[in-house]
């Protein structure tokens, strides 16, 4: 099959088989790496199996996209890659199609698929397909003797130069109780309270001044390499690629790292919905999610998929150590708490926006 590119615009990469006709699915993700990875090992894989064309579309997160086209009555996606606290509030909301998890095979060894996906990656109205985390990173031929933990994060005397953080309340609040001295283990008991919450804003303060802020998961790797900031938060996946992939000297602090799950999800209305749930039974197959393994170091949703991720596409370096739930990282990891953001996330995002109007 002869695969086409083209830009639409700076947002969508279209992927064209054959003549297959232009509205067989559309799948939206995050882009860069991480849609690069789902391309090579679902997307394609499913295009030569089914004869189908998918157009794959970059969004930056959140439900407000989906929002719009479900209440204008004008759905032109099919299914969408979220974060797990979103997938919650999407389906209570409406916003999403029911799954019914009956349909999902089981693993490769046997295993039923409630029993095979790690615990928390079938919703209602999504499946997951990847663990991942939010870390932060620095750039060694910058830093030789670099940061260890949060607290070197937020420690611009010790380490002077700008920070790269993501343009969101979530992931950094909780990055910045633990910088601020907070056990990984409390940080979401202290969340839950208003001092807890002014608390980190309360540290978010003391690098106000010294925060250049990204929204796509591509930016943080380009901001080390131009050298616009000297350490910054981004996907783990992101800086993997960027230092496996293109040989960049840079360097993850797995201290604190937020761990949490994508989803696939099917905006209600979506105009292909069976070739929609096909896809998303293809995709989260054991082969499939061990194969995007082999492209990016974000974790396989089904257990049976582990044992079958080896190397990266360069054929010699082992994924296993790069992995967010590697044993080694997991030290200080703490699991968002998707039920604390599905409450939370507007009240949170209004007083995030406002705090960085002024």
């Amino acid at each position: 099959m002869t695969f086409k590119t083209m830009l639409l615009g700076t947002a969508a990469t279209v992927f064209v088989v054959g003549t297959a006709a232009a509205n067989d699915l559309t799948v939206v993700s995050w882009g860069g790496a991480y849609t690069k990875s789902q391309v090579e090992a679902y997307h394609k894989p499913w295009m030569a199996e089914t004869g189908k064309t998918i157009i794959s579309e970059d969004y930056n997160g959140g439900l407000a996209e989906v929002k719009a086209q479900v209440e204008a009555g004008n759905v032109t996606w099919d299914i969408v890659d979220v974060e797990l606290s979103d997938a919650v509030r999407g389906c209570d909301e409406g916003l999403f199609e029911e799954i019914d998890a009956s349909i999902l095979p089981p693993g490769a060894d046997g295993t039923p698929a409630e029993d095979d996906f790690i615990e928390g990656s079938i919703n209602d109205c999504a499946v997951a397909n990847i663990l991942w985390s939010t870390i932060f990173a620095y750039d060694k031929a910058v830093l030789s003797e670099g940061p260890t933990s949060l607290a070197d994060f937020f420690d611009t005397e010790a380490f002077p130069g700008k920070r790269g953080i993501r343009k969101s309340p979530k992931a950094i609040l909780e990055m910045a109780l633990i910088g601020d001295g907070v056990p990984h283990d409390e940080v979401y008991d202290l969340l839950e309270t208003d001092e807890g919450v002014d608390r980190a804003f309360a540290k978010l303060d003391t690098i106000k001044e010294d925060v250049v802020w990204w929204e796509a998961g591509a930016q943080p790797p380009q901001l080390l390499a131009d050298g616009e900031v000297v350490m910054t938060t981004a996907y783990n996946g992101r800086i993997f690629n960027a230092a496996i992939g293109e040989g960049q000297d840079f360097e993850i602090v797995w201290d604190g790292q937020v761990l949490d799950y994508d989803l696939w999800a099917i905006p209600k209305g979506a105009p292909n919905l069976e070739n929609a749930l096909d896809f998303m039974v293809f995709s989260t197959s054991t082969e499939q999610l061990a194969a995007q393994a082999s492209w990016i170091s974000y974790g396989p949703a089904r257990k049976s998929a582990g044992p079958l991720v080896g190397t990266y596409n360069d054929g010699k370096t082992e994924m296993a150590p790069h992995m967010p739930t590697a044993e080694a990282n997991m030290e200080t990891a703490i699991v968002t708490n998707y039920e604390f953001w599905a409450d939370n996330q507007d009240e949170l995002d209004e007083r995030f926006s406002a705090w960085l109007a002024q």
